[in-house]
């Protein structure tokens, strides 16, 4: 693409410079080196993949099926690509995204071991200068973070925590040599979706294991079949239209849409539905059972009670599957995470689950954790205490707008605010794949329709002789209070609140509380995004129109 500015600029170093070189960096630099930008994905670590990656601790898998956990958008990719598990593992997922950066050739723009200490933008050249930890420098016209959703680890806030003596992991900073816990007591912190996943698989390697609880999960168990032959061609052949169906999904899943509400059907026919799509596993409960589960306080909690009484029956001691049971809120109050025999695993006799909602952690000794008046000893204490969602990796490097204010300031002072999670104001040709306020979904869906619409976004550019894509602030307030307005539309907002989800951001200490992710739905997102562009991208000119001329 050539160089369209009308003012006096030097000329960038590359067209595109992406952060990031997970799902969405790769998705990005192909998109956008397919419009003929010169783009150049870098990323901190010494190897492809982004969050998968990063998370290697045992267990870690897809909460999303296979068939629409990939792209759709290259038929060399789908036709070679073989799929052995219905959840892939994340080592297979890990050796998809090696296979797409190669098959596609996107390694030769790929640099790794390039850390991003800050990118600030130079309003006089319109250029993007991007500051590396190495003490070198990039110049680009447009700056795109692809640094993942949830790949800003956090740590509690327990005191002592530094004066433990024995072993200490993060879920999120598992050593690649693995960590070897035969024969030892273990103690996790954290029964997110990565403590979910860990439990049942180190469960049967250590001698003791306690399990610290603080708020249960709606866990809905699966089954992890190997993908036949039959089923792989299945998938070959139907690629678009289970892609079309999952971005036409609210959740970004290709499943079937439900017809009733849970309070129209009689209650046999509600348990034998609730019955079927809990035996069919992971995401089909929430999304197949009944339509009204993520927007009915009666419906969601009809749903919880269905849960309760699987973990009743599951868990052999009625005092741990009480504890293991949510009561405090209901179903779609966090994100419903999949289950490989999770409540299975508290049937051990050396897994303990210790209850700390009611007789909180007091702190970290250097022997073990000590809750209440009782000290646990410990070898390895493992934290598996989530992250800082959707602002995190954007707030953590200074990234310096106009003025030079940064996104972290702006955010601080004014709420946060975007247009559709794409872009903010004070920051042109920045944009964001899974900004925050950008669906609460399967998330591989949203970010190749993400990269779809900027590589679109970019050649109108380029057709029209536009020099900056910048929010309006008008488009910021509208999409705050939409996404606002649909938020509290569900379940999410007051169950999300009783349980501190992340989607709230209040998993964090002291992180206002603002619906991280847009809740109206997916396929509602994308047809805002597909209006923005039959608008002339309008609402993204705020340096070429009068304040106030621009509708949202």
């Amino acid at each position: 693409m050539t160089e369209t500015a009308t003012r006096d600029t030097a000329a960038p170093e590359f067209d595109a410079v992406v952060i990031g070189a997970g799902f969405s960096g790769l998705a990005l630099l192909h998109h956008l080196r397919e419009i003929g930008l010169t783009t150049l994905v870098v990323d901190g670590e010494d190897g492809i993949g982004g969050t998968w990656w990063v998370n290697r601790y045992p267990g870690v898998r897809t909460d999303s099926e296979y068939s629409y956990y990939s792209f759709s958008f290259s038929k060399e990719v789908r036709d070679e690509w073989t799929w052995t598990q219905r959840y892939p593992s994340g080592p297979e997922v890990l050796d998809y995204l090696n296979f797409v950066a190669d098959r596609l050739d996107l390694r030769k723009d790929i640099r790794l071991n390039t850390r991003v200490d800050s990118a600030v933008y130079d309003e006089g050249a319109n250029l993007w200068t991007v500051h590396l930890a190495d003490g070198s420098s990039l110049t680009t016209k447009y700056l795109v973070s692809g640094m993942g959703a949830l790949s800003q680890a956090i740590y509690p806030d327990i005191p002592g925590i530094d004066s433990f003596q024995g072993e200490k992991y993060h879920t999120a900073h598992w050593p690649r040599s693995g960590v070897d816990l035969a024969g030892k007591k273990v103690g996790l912190i954290g029964l997110g979706a990565s403590g979910i996943q860990i439990v049942p698989v180190i469960a049967p390697e250590v001698d003791e294991f306690y399990v610290f609880q603080r708020t249960p999960n709606f866990i809905v168990e699966t089954n992890n079949d190997a993908v036949s032959t039959e089923e792989m061609l299945h998938t070959r052949e139907n690629y678009d239209a289970i892609f079309e169906k999952a971005a036409n999904h609210p959740f970004g899943v290709a499943m079937e849409p439900a017809q009733y509400s849970a309070l129209e059907v009689s209650p046999e026919q509600r348990r034998e539905i609730f019955e079927a799509k809990w035996n069919e596993g992971g995401f089909h409960f929430a999304n197949e059972c009944f339509n009204d589960l993520a927007t009915n306080h009666e419906a969601s909690e009809l749903a919880s009670e269905f849960i309760r009484s699987k973990i009743r029956e599951i868990v052999k001691d009625p005092e741990v599957a009480d504890l293991l049971s949510p009561k405090t809120y209901s179903f779609n109050g966090k994100r419903v995470p999949t289950g490989h025999g999770y409540y299975n695993t508290f049937n051990l006799p050396h897994v303990h689950l210790v209850d700390t909602a009611t007789d909180p952690i007091t702190e970290i000794t250097p022997r073990g954790v000590k809750v209440g008046d009782t000290e646990y000893e410990l070898d390895v204490i493992i934290f598996a205490t989530g992250f800082d969602a959707m602002t995190g990796t954007l707030t953590n490097i200074d990234i310096v707008g106009r003025g030079g204010r940064t996104l972290r300031e702006k955010w601080a002072t004014e709420g946060l605010r975007s247009n559709l999670g794409i872009n903010a104001n004070g920051f042109p040709n920045f944009f964001m794949s899974l900004g925050p306020q950008t669906p609460y979904s399967n998330l591989v869906v949203p970010i190749q329709l993400g990269a779809q619409w900027l590589q679109r976004a970019l050649v109108w550019a380029e057709e029209n002789g536009v020099d900056a894509f910048e929010a309006t602030p008008e488009s910021e307030e509208w999409w705050a209070l939409e996404t606002e307005r649909t938020g509290k539309a569900t379940v999410m907002y007051s169950e999300g609140k009783k349980a501190k989800a992340w989607f709230l951001g209040d998993n964090v200490p002291g992180k206002p509380e603002a619906f991280q992710v847009y809740m109206g739905g997916g396929q509602v997102y994308q047809e805002h995004c597909r209006r923005v562009a039959e608008e002339g991208y309008a609402s993204f000119l705020a340096a070429s129109q009068p304040a106030g001329s621009v509708r949202a």
